[in-house]
This record gives C-alpha cells, sequence and structure tokens, in this order.
C-alpha cells in the first residue's frame, strides 16, 4: 500500500480532511496531520434538531463556531492542542468489510507514534468520553481516552462498479485541558435537549502523560504522527 502524504493546509474549521476523498479518488491513498481552529465540530444528525441554529450563534458569539461533518458520532472539540491524522483510500467491495480495517491503520499509526514516550494506548470505547466508539485509543485503568475516531465512505461516481473512498479520522488530544472540552460539549448537548453527558476525567491530555511534557509537546508529536506514518508504510511518498 502507498500512501501520499499531503501537507497540512490552513483550517477554517474541523472538515479540513474532507478534501482528501475527491484527492484519493484521484491519486490513491493519501494521508494528513493536521489541526484546526478552536470550535465544535458535530455530525449532520445534530443539524436536524430543534434549537440547532440558535445554539450555533449563540456558541459563535463566544468564539466556538460549530461545524457539521460528513463523518458520523457525536460532537467533538477542535483547537489549539488538538491535532487530527486523517487517511483516505479507495477500496473495492463493500464498506462494511474494509471499515475495521481502516480504523485499525489509523490506530496503529497512533500507537507508533506514542510507544517511544512510554505511552501505551489500546482501542476500545470509554463510557462518558464525548463521541465515545469502540475504536478509541485509551490509557490507564480506569480508561482514559486520548483519541476518538470517526469514518465516512464515499462512492466513487466514474470509477469501477463498488469503488468506494474511505475516510477515516482522528483527533488526538495532545495538550488540552480535559474539563474546558468536556464543558462545552455538555454545553451544547443541553442547549441541543439531549440526554447525553460526559465526564471530564474520561479523557486525558496526552502531554501529561508523556515523561517530559513541554509548551512544543503538539509539534513534537506531529513529527512522531508523520514519522509513523512513513514507517508503517516504507514506500510513503510525501507531497511537500
Amino acid at each position: 500500500m502507498r500512501f501520499l502524504s499531503l501537507p497540512a493546509e490552513p483550517a477554517t474549521d474541523g472538515r479540513a480532511d474532507e478534501d482528501l476523498i475527491p484527492r484519493a479518488a484521484a491519486l490513491g491513498p493519501v494521508a494528513r496531520v493536521w489541526d484546526a481552529p478552536r470550535g465544535l465540530v458535530v455530525p449532520r444528525t445534530y443539524a436536524a434538531l430543534p434549537g440547532f441554529d440558535t445554539a450555533c450563534a449563540a456558541f459563535a458569539r463566544e468564539g466556538w463556531p460549530i461545524a457539521v461533518r460528513q463523518s458520523g458520532g457525536g460532537v467533538v472539540p477542535q483547537g489549539p492542542g488538538i491535532l487530527n491524522l486523517s487517511l483516505a483510500l479507495p477500496v473495492d467491495g463493500r464498506p462494511l468489510d474494509h471499515s475495521e480495517t481502516l480504523y485499525r491503520l489509523l490506530c496503529d499509526v497512533i500507537q507508533a507514534a506514542l510507544a517511544p514516550l512510554g505511552i501505551e494506548a489500546r482501542p476500545q470505547a470509554v463510557e462518558g468520553s464525548f463521541c465515545d466508539g469502540r475504536f478509541n485509543l485509551a490509557v490507564g485503568a480506569p480508561a482514559r481516552k486520548i483519541a476518538g475516531t470517526a469514518q465516512v465512505w464515499r462512492r466513487v461516481p466514474e470509477g469501477p462498479p463498488g469503488r468506494h473512498i474511505g475516510l477515516a479520522h482522528a483527533l488526538i488530544l495532545a495538550q488540552i485541558d480535559p474539563a474546558v472540552l468536556t464543558r462545552q460539549a455538555n454545553r451544547l448537548e443541553t442547549m441541543l435537549g439531549t440526554s447525553r453527558r460526559y465526564l471530564s476525567e474520561r479523557i486525558a491530555s496526552l502531554d501529561t502523560l508523556a515523561p517530559a511534557p513541554a509548551s512544543g509537546f503538539p509539534d513534537a508529536l506531529r513529527t512522531r504522527l508523520e514519522d509513523a506514518l512513513a514507517a508503517a508504510w516504507p514506500d510513503l511518498t510525501t507531497d511537500r
């Protein structure tokens, strides 16, 4: 498998990876490590909830604009101290037959980047964390989430029958304040009248787990992620 590592581009919100879908259709497997301005990102199901427009206006006034993404899951934050890793690749056949493999590719890269820091992360659900799923990455016992994952699949209109593009995304909590992120996610759920609530103690900031955390930890982790991508696929090419 040959992945083309694309450079990060200026992002206006937490949907900066969705352009990887047409690029993967044209170029083959592509990857990107990126970040986004502060805000909240939700799946399309949230946009249909009563009060969504009112909530968007209120959060925008406070400097936390809300964006709607293509992939599923739940509400997630973006902003300083959060890194994103996205992989997109074309496959033949049903997306369901490839979904778990794509999640594991994503988790493998992050685990490989964290291992030299002595951080052992594992895929598992973490009840009480925002946007929970079985392919979170978690640490410790009781488990705390350090990365969340989501996917979206699209058929390639001009491709062979059964050709699809899978886009897998990981949101990595590199250097964050769990209380702030959880509070914002809970505020949105409250405004939308849902019953979902999250616990700040169910997520962790990776810089607090590293042996020598520093102000430049997110940049250092970005480099480790890019190195892990190259190591995972030795024939990786980079478009700088």
